[in-house]
């Protein structure tokens, strides 16, 4: 498969499309499946999609959302990924919704972990994954130079691995690439031109290098101004 890429011509068509288009995909799922999951990144990028996709009128109560990664602070922490989800997505219809939250309070995602992968495996694989990606091309924490990139890459990586990246200021616990590449959907949502440019880039390099190239070949990337 090839990288199906979409422009929109504001960002507002491009949260109303994607939130449709990840709505329609989760129902489709459920209409022969008993559950379905949605992983989702975290980040402002995608808070749009997150209230359109609220809305949904969709089974939320078989529904099982996740991130695809997680700054090691506590829930309420204005850096917090899940603050931001329970702020712009899990509420109105979608409040119905199963979620796993990854920050589990112990003292280090070292130790959160396998209880975490417990966690996750019976709704694996992904149903659909949405990915954020960074202007060094990282996606979810799999930051180009992070101390356990090339473990997280590989293709007998775990579900999910604590990692530590400079720049990335907290320790933070990721899904590694089989788990997100697994995905039956993947959406990449990226905005404005350095954005582009990264992704432009990315496609020339290796993963290890850029890691978001991983997911490309059997993603759709949204893509506004």
């Amino acid at each position: 498969m090839s990288m199906d890429f979409r422009e929109y011509p504001d960002r507002e068509m491009l949260a109303l499309s994607l939130a449709d288009r990840i709505a329609s995909q989760v129902a489709q799922h459920l209409r022969g499946n008993d559950g379905a999951s949605l992983c989702v990144p975290g980040g402002t990028s995608p808070m749009q999609v997150f209230e359109t996709l609220s809305g949904a009128d969709i089974d939320w109560g078989r529904v099982t959302v996740f991130l695809g990664d997680e700054r090691w602070v506590d829930g309420d922490h204005k850096r917090s990924n899940g603050r931001l989800l329970r702020r712009h997505l899990l509420k109105d219809k979608a409040a119905g919704a199963n979620y796993i939250d990854l920050y589990t309070g112990d003292a280090r995602p070292d130790d959160a972990a396998d209880a975490l992968e417990q966690a996750l495996q019976p709704h694996l694989p992904i149903t659909v994954a949405l990915l954020g990606m960074g202007n060094d091309m990282h996606t979810a924490s799999l930051f180009p130079g992070a101390d356990h990139l090339a473990a997280a890459m590989a293709n007998d990586a775990p579900a999910l691995m604590p990692i530590r990246a400079e720049g990335a200021e907290e320790p933070r616990i990721t899904m590694t690439r089989p788990v997100l590449s697994d995905a039956m959907n993947i959406h990449v949502l990226i905005m404005g031109p350095e954005k582009r440019e990264a992704l432009e880039r990315a496609q020339k390099l290796d993963p290890i290098e850029a890691p978001i190239r991983a997911f490309l070949d059997n993603a759709t990337v949204h893509w506004a101004e």
